[in-house]
């Protein structure tokens, strides 16, 4: 049992997250500032006493990425230089996971970047959810806490209506993930094969399984420009019925994806979760909103209180 206060910070990126947390392990956001100087130079301060507390501080870095990423790493060097016993980052949505290794030559691994500068930081630990590539935790010489929102999105799915579905996993890649989806919901899995033509496109080359006569609920760790929604042609070709569904735990969501959103009859709902803030702009009907907000609050808790987490994280 921890004997340090439990303090839980937010920076800008998403403060309606943070509160959630904090009101469900009833305590509040500390106090911190932070400015956007006119030569576009960000500025945090720590408005009150850290000192022998364990922070947690939650940010995830979304659009704009570089902006809150540089704010991240402002405010744990404010808190290691308050002498905070312990600074862990929750960062639901960790940057730069796409760029997780070298496809062709001189090309950086951003995402071996991103953890070096957070380690550089004195940072004690890391958290996040569904990261695009599972080996990014090995880039870290801390402690990581690698959660997955699975079950969340996956207990949406367990009505009636979706008795007779089938789990797609977009690629091989994401096979994995869909199947302990399939396993979760007792329904049977199918993966499609794409080739990608460009950094933004991708096309379908094959379809393994039947997906005749099922629903299609499609997953995936994030939606951007929304290719995936584009894969629908070859499940629909190959005999699948009725209204498509997506799960996505990251709604990035840039305006091509809400535009197929709007123009495909054929989807019925993209569900995700709230790890990343959803403007106004981008609340299309057909998004469904689940929180992680008990998740972290969990995670925190228990990491606080010495209590194990395994049962939580993405273990195989």
């Amino acid at each position: 049992m921890s004997i340090h206060p439990l303090r839980i910070f937010s920076g800008s990126a998403h403060p309606a997250l943070a509160q959630e947390v904090a009101s469900l392990l009833g305590t509040t956001i500390g106090s911190s500032t932070t400015h956007h100087l006119p030569d576009s130079e960000i500025y945090v301060t720590i408005d009150e006493v850290v000192r022998d507390q364990d922070i947690f501080i939650i940010q995830p870095c979304s659009t704009p990425v570089n902006d809150n990423l540089m704010e991240l790493l402002l405010f744990l060097d404010a808190f290691r230089r308050a002498s905070a016993h312990s600074v862990s980052a929750v960062i639901p949505y960790f940057p730069y996971a796409r760029q997780d290794r070298m496809a062709r030559g001189r090309e950086a691994i951003s995402a071996r970047v991103v953890a070096n500068l957070l380690e550089n930081q004195g940072l004690d630990r890391v958290i996040y959810i569904d990261i695009h590539n599972r080996a990014i935790q090995g880039f870290f010489n801390i402690p990581v806490a690698p959660l997955t929102a699975l079950p969340l999105l996956a207990e949406y799915f367990r009505k009636p209506e979706f008795e007779n579905a089938a789990i797609v996993s977009p690629d091989v890649g994401r096979a994995g993930m869909a199947g302990r989806y399939a396993e979760l919901l007792d329904l049977p899995l199918v993966v499609m094969h794409k080739r990608r033509t460009s950094f933004s496109s991708t096309e379908t080359t094959h379809v393994v399984g039947d997906i005749r006569g099922r629903r299609p609920i499609i997953i995936d760790d994030l939606m951007a420009g929304g290719s995936v929604l584009k894969q629908l042609d070859a499940l629909y070709d190959r005999g699948a019925e009725g209204k498509a569904c997506f799960s996505v735990t990251h709604p990035v969501l840039l305006p091509t994806a809400l535009q197929i959103l709007d123009a495909d009859d054929r989807i019925e709902k993209l569900v995700v979760t709230n790890t990343i803030p959803i403007p106004p702009e981008k609340r299309h009907p057909k998004i469904e909103i689940v929180s992680v907000a008990e998740l972290l609050a969990d995670i925190i808790h228990r990491i606080h209180r010495g209590i194990s987490i395994s049962e939580k994280l993405i273990l195989s």
